[in-house]
């Protein structure tokens, strides 16, 4: 397939990408669009067949839902059957932004979206890029990672062309997403509300706009076994090509002692760090990321990229801290890990 890759840089560019995409999405075809967590694969979110092709082009199992994507809190509220005061409280905290809420689904869903499921995730996102194209077509956008299933999620329209670019027709450039990692996805279905699954928006941001919540710990190894209500809740996701460890260390000496097993490996290891930095001598590669949760979201997919690109046998990530802010990121790289 000819892949096209649109850029977006200047009005009359990005007028004539909203103008394409939003012809190839009435079409009911997949286009690759720029969202503030990360590129999404989208499709018209009302049409079955069209879903179908996100699920056949990522190779995402069936019981893995689709976040929807709105551009209005009215638009939300006609994807689902009850608008709860929680979701008005959040809309208005957060909305636009990376937090999707579950809420009881609209018949007009389709099954597919959901996994079969009875409810949905729906979020208003925050890039410019991909509200025009939602106001412009009317209708709410499925939009999983444009990537392939279980790999690491795309930040820039690059990453895109790299997995998918044979299997869709249009890639928005959008640039650099700037969250970087996927949205906080809150169940407000069950009492008190339950995160699916952590990001940016964390956990003393979410308890005070509602107070009381839970947060979800258990996770699945299989992708064929039972129906999620959020995306990323696999055991294995989000993963590099090369194996990946997460790691402490207090320098260099203690960094090597714990892969001392894995000697023949570290020529083409590639050490991620944001506090500790190894001397590179026995490395392929060190690379640094500021101590900061939101700098560290923002780069840390682009950098497991890159290790891709320069074809890393094992991938060495600093352990991040312990605290809320830091959640969604030590969730990312778990699952990375596993």
């Amino acid at each position: 397939m000819n892949t096209v890759i649109l850029p977006t840089h200047t009005p009359a560019l990005f007028d004539a990408a909203v103008k394409r995409a939003t012809e190839l999405l009435r079409a009911g075809e997949v286009v690759a669009l720029p969202t503030e967590t990360v590129y999404g694969l989208a499709a018209n979110a009302l049409d079955e067949k069209a879903v179908a092709k996100i699920f056949q082009i990522k190779d995402r199992p069936a019981n893995n839902p689709i976040i929807v994507h709105i551009a209005s809190v009215e638009m939300a509220k006609r994807c689902v059957t009850a608008w709860l005061n929680p979701a008005e409280k959040l809309a208005r905290a957060f909305w636009p932004g990376p937090l999707t809420l579950v809420l009881p689904c609209a018949k007009e869903i389709p099954g597919m979206v959901t996994a079969g499921g009875k409810t949905v995730g729906v979020r208003w996102p925050g890039h410019p890029f991909i509200q025009a194209v939602i106001r412009e077509c009317g209708f709410p956008l499925a939009a999983p990672s444009a990537n392939l299933s279980g790999r690491v999620s795309p930040t820039n329209a690059e990453h895109v062309r790299k997995q998918l670019g044979d299997k869709i027709s249009l890639i928005v450039d959008g640039g650099q997403s700037q969250v970087g990692i996927e949205s906080t996805v809150l169940d407000l279905t069950v009492s008190p509300p339950q995160v699916l699954r952590p990001g940016m928006i964390h956990a003393e941001s979410l308890a005070a706009v509602i107070g009381e919540f839970r947060i979800q710990k258990s996770e699945v190894n299989s992708e064929h076994g039972e129906t999620f209500r959020s995306p990323g809740r696999l055991r294995r996701h989000y993963s590099p090509k090369a194996r990946l460890l997460v790691l402490s260390w207090r320098n260099d000496a203690n960094l090597n002692s714990q892969l001392s097993a894995l000697k023949s490996q570290l020529l083409d290891c590639h050490v991620i760090a944001h506090t500790h930095i190894p001397s590179a001598e026995h490395f392929a590669r060190v690379s640094v990321i500021p101590h900061d949760a939101e700098a560290f979201a923002r780069a840390i997919y682009a950098e497991l990229h890159r290790c891709d690109e320069a074809g890393a046998g094992l991938i060495v990530v600093e352990t991040p801290p312990e605290s809320p802010e830091w959640s969604g990121i030590a969730d990312r790289l778990r699952r990375a890990s596993a």
